[in-house]
């Protein structure tokens, strides 16, 4: 196969750990036969730097044209001042946009030799393998925002089409898991939650009838994850309460450097980039995990490119490193830490053998 895959380093550790994921998409690459061209292009801060917008259109001319995109991280102290008319988080907003991309992958799935680097106790961790879906496009981040000196508002709005499309991708991923979904919502409140309720509930009854459905609201989901991660399989919520309720279960796994994600749209473009941020106070240092970023990378091989056996390579890559003791201080546990080239170098060995 040839494909041609964008890579958007972006801000803070964002280039260190695209750096690792690169290493290991050509090393897979050269394993199973793959060319992968290599495009590199700007995102967030370092685009505003350069060409005053944190979307550049060459950017977006480019994603557009290849068949994924990899992702660092964007955003920093240098580009954080809230007043300001751009911003680098705006990059990352229009790209979705542009690429059409609703629907948010972020699996969970604690390793079984980090159990330890988790501040939940290893028993309650143990089994945990949660495929969380979160929409993308609706919901109060993209909601018409007013702001006086003495007031400030963010509409929250849903349409039912918004709601269909990112409950289809979640039931079909619960078909090839448990046909179990939860349904998160703030439904007691919120009318967008009821349009939101009503409509999952339609469309699992009428077209996954195999798929057992429970709702759920996000006050008792947060906690629940922590009471009980094992009673999850796959999670379908909306835009800012998926992104919480993520940030909350990557404390499953021990850190956020151990969490990829996948954004999707109705074709096979999508962009994948870890869930952490740009972690600008270690930039530059050589310590930041790659894992998230080479986990991510795997996702692109299984639902961009379609190569299954090249995504559970990287996949085993990675588990054998952590399993092998080559983990960065967030994961060390008082051990010897490895460095991010270090962490990349030892996937990338394990992948050509």
């Amino acid at each position: 196969m040839k494909a041609k895959i964008v890579v958007l380093g972006g801000d803070g550790i964002g280039p260190e750990v695209v750096r690792e994921g690169v290493r290991a998409l050509l090393a897979v690459g050269k394993r199973f036969g793959h060319e992968f061209v290599i495009e590199e292009h700007l995102i967030g801060g370092v685009a505003i730097d350069a060409t005053g917008s944190p979307l550049p259109d060459v950017t977006t001319r480019a994603c557009q044209g290849s068949q994924a995109v990899l992702l660092g991280a964007v955003g920093g102290p240098k580009w954080s001042d809230p007043n300001a008319k751009v911003r680098p988080e705006q990059g990352l907003l229009a790209i979705r946009k542009a690429l059409g991309l609703f629907a948010n992958l972020r699996p969970v799935t604690p390793h079984p030799a980090l159990l330890d680097a988790s501040t939940i106790k290893a028993d309650v961790l143990r089994g945990t393998d949660i495929m969380v879906v979160r929409e993308l496009t609706g919901g109060i981040y993209f909601g018409e925002k007013t702001r006086t000196e003495t007031s400030a508002s963010d509409l929250c709005s849903y349409t039912v089409e918004e709601v269909e499309r990112v409950t289809r991708v979640a039931c079909r991923l619960a078909m090839g898991r448990r046909k179990s979904l939860v349904s998160v919502d703030k439904a007691n409140v919120l009318e967008t939650s009821r349009l939101w309720r009503s409509t999952v509930e339609r469309i699992v009854k009428t077209e996954f009838p195999e798929i057992t459905l429970e709702h759920q609201l996000v006050d008792s989901t947060a906690m629940h994850l922590i009471r009980k991660p094992t009673s999850y399989d796959v999670i379908v919520t909306e835009n800012m309460f998926g992104d919480i309720l993520t940030d909350e279960a990557s404390m499953l796994a021990g850190s956020l450097g151990l969490l990829p994600s996948a954004s999707l749209g109705s074709g096979t473009l999508g962009l994948y980039e870890p869930i952490h941020g740009s972690a600008p106070d270690i930039a530059g240092k050589g310590v930041a995990n790659p894992y998230a970023t080479i986990l991510s990378v795997a996702l692109l091989m299984r639902h961009s490119l379609g190569l299954e056996k090249e995504a559970q390579a990287i996949e085993s890559a990675v588990a054998n490193s952590v399993t092998a003791g080559i983990r960065t201080p967030d994961i060390a546990a008082g051990g010897k830490a490895a460095s991010t080239s270090e962490a990349g170098e030892s996937v990338a060995r394990s992948l050509l053998g």
